[in-house]
């Protein structure tokens, strides 16, 4: 990070901050933002991910496309941590153990309320998921928490 200004130090922060997150010690996962209104998260689906049928459970879903969307929004934001209002979710494979790809776009609104959608790629590069997620600015400073540190 060091000598990054402006967006990409926001950008390199937030990933800082995804990797600081407690959350993402139950889950084997690298976010990665590659400019504004985009982020990436690769991350492994493993057989402790799974339901009693033997594929992953719809939290790990859930999970990755919230955390792509999200990232995605807030990396046009830098002043303030942004909170999941909704997140509606399409499942259209069962995912096994593998490298998955979550990707996420901005799609709408700057100010209060953004829109942001992700999808699930599987390791042969098939869509297994979407989703669509709306976020709002919360009065929580990202310079504040742990894990997000600009240099």
């Amino acid at each position: 990070m060091t000598g990054e200004t402006g967006a990409e130090a926001h950008y390199r922060a937030l990933e800082s901050l995804y990797a600081a997150a407690p959350i993402n010690r139950l889950f084997t996962s690298r976010l990665e933002i590659p400019r504004e209104g985009e982020s990436r998260i690769h991350f492994e689906i493993e057989p402790s991910h799974y339901h009693a049928a033997g594929a992953a459970h719809g939290t790990t879903y859930f999970k990755m496309l919230d955390d792509a969307a999200f990232y995605a929004a807030n990396s046009l934001v830098n002043d303030f941590f942004l909170l999941t209002t909704a997140f509606n979710l399409l499942l259209t494979r069962p995912l096994k153990a593998g490298p998955i790809t979550a990707e996420g776009r901005w799609v709408n609104g700057r100010r209060r309320v953004l829109v942001a959608d992700a999808r699930l790629i599987d390791a042969e590069g098939e869509e297994v998921a979407r989703g669509t997620g709306t976020f709002m600015r919360s009065r929580i400073r990202l310079a504040s928490l742990p894990g997000y540190a600009r240099s």
